[in-house]
């Protein structure tokens, strides 16, 4: 039980705006930050997306971080710098005639942050159309208030 001199502190900080609305569900505390969060990061999974789709390598080297690695789904890993130079391309390249993303997933750890969704697709394979989808899981830090992508890795399903 709080005491009135943690009530009347906490009234005073988040006048101030220095601390964050908690509000407990089964013993886990969830903040109004949490929900930002996830926001955010679900704006920045879009953004990633749509960096795919036209190709903007400039763009999408701003949300992934200075160590970033991609597993891609034949388990290659990819420097940062190698995936980026591919990134131009990659859609272009792909045989894509559709691509979307759906059912996005997204779970915090304090500074540490997994979003999971599953792309859908339709490529040209040799001529046929082929329809498909993988299950990505991309990993972000939070460093000096901002969201980066550290890690990719792509799960393709048959």
């Amino acid at each position: 039980m709080q005491t009135f001199t943690e009530i009347t502190l906490c009234a005073v900080l988040l006048a101030f705006g220095l601390a964050s609305i908690q509000v407990h569900t089964n013993g886990v505390a969830k903040t109004a930050r949490a929900d930002d969060d996830r926001r955010v990061l679900s704006e920045l999974n879009r953004k990633f997306i749509n960096n795919f789709l036209t190709q903007d390598a400039k763009a999408h080297s701003e949300i992934i971080h200075s160590d970033f690695v991609c597993i891609e789904s034949n388990g290659a890993i990819v420097s940062r710098e190698t995936y980026l130079k591919n990134w131009a391309t990659d859609y272009a390249n792909s045989g894509y005639t559709t691509f979307r993303y759906a059912e996005e997933f997204i779970r915090l750890f304090g500074n540490m942050a997994l979003v999971r969704a599953k792309t859908i697709y339709t490529k040209n394979d040799a001529g046929r159309s082929v329809e498909g989808y993988t299950i990505y899981t991309d990993t972000y830090l939070k460093e000096n208030g901002k969201w980066k992508c550290v890690q990719v890795q792509i799960t393709p399903v048959k």
